[in-house]
């Protein structure tokens, strides 16, 4: 979630100076094209592969529903399949809980009080509970078969378990802006999410691509006793690089050296640029990613060219949000909203994946969970002045998962820009992405206004085009409105697609024999 960055100002500047870089360069102003043309050309391309794909955090809506299921198989048919009206996310971002003290009763949230895996021994030694987080393990096991061999799963870690801690929470420490985990922690801290990713694999079949031991950590958002989840600040610098080297060890002790270590998912992009300068020189040879949220910040570029000069990759790992866009755009405010973040971050960052936070941020149930309430009612999905958090909502009482139009607008982009594909850098108002496997351009445009926008698509560069493009579009509400919904066909004058967006809409063209 977003949390508060503390840097001191003349140290972030001098460290963006030093790196040729200026905090107060807005990336995403870079290459604005108000002119209506969309220039799709492989010359653009991501310098970070193909694109690895789309996905959620499951932290912390699995553990929500996963008592359940069937929310539980509902939930990953629709993010994990990509049959119907399914999303088809193909990444997993798997919480490993560390656990707070259990005589605390301070998280009030049904969905956020993560359970841990050890309990500390006398002589120092731990014990697992392999049983512990049944509810989100429910839910992987469903998505990962729901989704096939494609499915990629990252491990992240809130917190250590509490009694690694300094305040005995795991909430994070009494002074939110100092360090939470012990100093004598490190290597224990490491060792226990290496054991819980080993015991996946060995006893689920569940194997992690990457890992990162620490969420947001330069941040004093994390404070013990708090009423909203697990969190741990980490120093920029000696802390964090301290944690990724023990992470390293951990991971090749347990069998594990394929994993990729990535980091260090700062909750502003600025942030990670600057925390990333500051680690010790083996934390970087060990960290093979970089992990970005984009909730706050934006030199997208620079920390694009940071990642691409020291040769690391780079994930878009967190992101969403609660506020609305577009020009009278009723229930497609939201949607619009959601939309216009992914077109800045992937044009920003060309990232190899984009994952949201929370794909469910809000629960109906008459008993809540755990002692804690829940709403009672749905939310509003056309209020005048702010959005909702997440894609859909779950109904407890019934059994239901409610979508809305920012779920249908997040499916434009999802079903159709797929996991092989190359993301080229597009227009300010799209997403351009290649196929070479299928010889297929997919151009998502979002038209924000509430006018028609003419646009046109010049795929000149391309040896060779089809003839027509495919068109599918989101508009309107959910009662009478159009959700993902195939229109007529477009041709193409020769090379060069012409188009009208609909006013407030997201709109997915496809045109195939593009060579």
């Amino acid at each position: 979630m977003k949390a508060k960055t503390i840097i001191a100002a003349s140290a972030l500047t001098a460290i963006l100076a030093a790196y040729g870089f200026s905090e107060n360069a807005d990336s995403s102003d870079a290459g604005k094209d108000n002119s209506g043309v969309i220039v799709v050309d492989k010359k653009n391309a991501s310098p970070f592969g193909s694109f690895e794909g789309w996905g959620t955090s499951f932290c912390w809506w699995a553990n929500r529903i996963g008592y359940s299921d069937v929310l539980s198989q509902k939930a990953a048919d629709l993010l994990y399949s990509n049959e119907g009206n399914s999303l088809g996310f193909n990444v997993i971002r798997y919480n490993i809980g560390g656990g707070d003290d259990p005589a605390h009763h301070h998280i009030t949230r049904t969905d956020s009080n993560m359970p841990g895996y050890a309990s500390l021994n006398e002589d120092g030694t731990l014990t697992y509970d392999w049983t512990a987080d049944h509810n989100q393990r429910n839910v992987l096991l469903r998505a990962l078969k729901a989704g096939g061999d494609d499915v990629i799963v990252e491990a992240f870690s809130n917190s250590a378990p509490y009694f690694m801690t300094y305040s005995g929470c795991s909430s994070g420490n009494v002074h939110a802006e100092d360090n939470n985990l012990r100093d004598d922690q490190y290597t224990n801290f490491a060792e226990y999410m290496a054991t819980v990713m080993e015991h996946y694999k060995k006893e689920w079949g569940v194997t992690f691509q990457s890992c990162d031991p620490m969420n947001e950590p330069a941040t004093n958002y994390w404070g013990a006793n708090s009423w909203k989840q697990e969190g741990c600040h980490f120093d920029i610098g000696e802390s964090q690089s301290r944690m990724l080297v023990e992470m390293s060890k951990a991971l090749k002790r347990h069998g594990l050296s394929k994993v990729v270590l990535c980091g260090t998912d700062e909750t502003s992009i600025d942030t990670q640029t600057y925390a990333f300068t500051q680690l010790s020189d083996e934390a970087k040879k060990v960290l093979k990613r970089i992990d970005v949220h984009t909730y706050e910040g934006v030199g997208r570029k620079e920390l694009r060219e940071l990642a691409v000069a020291n040769k690391k990759g780079l994930w878009m790992s967190e992101v969403d949000g609660g506020d609305r866009a577009g020009e009278d755009a009723g229930e497609m405010g939201p949607a619009l909203s959601f939309a216009n973040r992914i077109v800045v971050d992937m044009n920003g960052l060309l990232p190899s994946t984009w994952i949201m936070w929370q794909a469910i941020d809000n629960h109906i149930s008459a008993v809540g969970m755990n002692g804690n309430e829940d709403r009672h009612e749905m939310i509003d999905l056309n209020h005048p002045r702010w959005g909702y958090w997440g894609l859909v909502v779950t109904d407890h009482d019934n059994e239901e998962i409610i979508l809305t139009k920012k779920y249908f607008a997040c499916a434009q982009f999802s079903k159709f820009i797929r996991p092989g594909c190359t993301i080229l850098e597009s227009a300010d108002f799209s997403v351009s992405a290649y196929d070479k496997n299928k010889k297929q351009v997919v151009v998502v445009a979002v038209n924000d206004k509430k006018t028609e926008k003419e646009v046109k698509i010049d795929l000149s560069s391309f040896k060779k085009t089809g003839s027509t493009a495919r068109v599918i579009r989101t508009s309107g509400s959910m009662a009478d409105g159009e959700n993902i919904k195939e229109l007529d066909p477009v041709n193409l004058d020769g090379k060069i697609l012409n188009v009208k967006l609909l006013p407030n809409s997201v709109t997915t063209f496809i045109i195939d024999n593009v060579k």
